[in-house]
């Protein structure tokens, strides 16, 4: 039988109630924007597609090749996005992080719809400040709108302190505050 998550010293597993992030974002340690009240959940915070997707150029990836993307406007009347094809999005929020461990989720209604919004990079780091690269599929097509709710993010509270913020360390690959998707960045690493 698991323990409840507050038994004990669980700390590490707790998840912030719409109250603690409240108080996180009025202390500094959790920064949305644009923040909107009526996103706030029991104990997450619903984010949006930005007007920004992207899809690589080649049909053929290289993990060890800066692979090129080509960005794409979302209009006005929306974008069909199809299967066998992985779209890069991003949240229209930027967010920073300082204590605690952000996860982004795809919201149900999403989920419904057939489409995925992460394929592996759920979890953020504590000292993430940007916004949030999505790798969406669908299992059907879909068509998609700048604006429209497509995920949330849950806040878990760590234990001990942190030897090196994300947004500190020198060789972090994403770094770089941008509004648009970022491609992936594998190539920077020696392997």
């Amino acid at each position: 039988m698991m323990a409840p998550l507050n038994a004990g010293n669980q700390s590490s597993r707790m998840i912030l109630t719409d109250k603690k992030i409240l108080e996180a974002i009025e202390n500094g340690e959790i920064a949305i924007e644009p923040f909107d009240s009526e996103c706030l959940g029991t104990n997450s915070y619903d984010v949006h597609l930005g007007g920004t997707l992207a899809v690589y150029e080649n049909a053929e990836l290289d993990a060890r090749a800066h692979n090129q993307i080509r960005y794409m406007e979302i209009p006005e009347e929306g974008f069909v996005i199809r299967p066998g094809v992985l779209y890069l999005g991003v949240t229209l929020e930027y967010t920073e992080t300082h204590t605690t461990v952000p996860f982004l989720e795809g919201k149900s209604s999403v989920g419904r719809l057939g489409i995925d919004i992460h394929a592996t990079a759920g979890k953020g780091d504590v000292g993430f400040c940007n916004h949030w690269t999505l790798e969406i599929s669908c299992v059907h097509p879909v068509r998609v709108y700048k604006g429209m709710p497509i995920g949330q993010l849950i806040y878990f509270q760590v234990e001990g302190e942190i030897k090196h913020l994300y947004n500190k360390k020198p060789n972090a690959k994403y770094n770089a505050r941008t509004d648009k998707p970022v491609e992936s960045m594998m190539w920077k690493n020696k392997f």
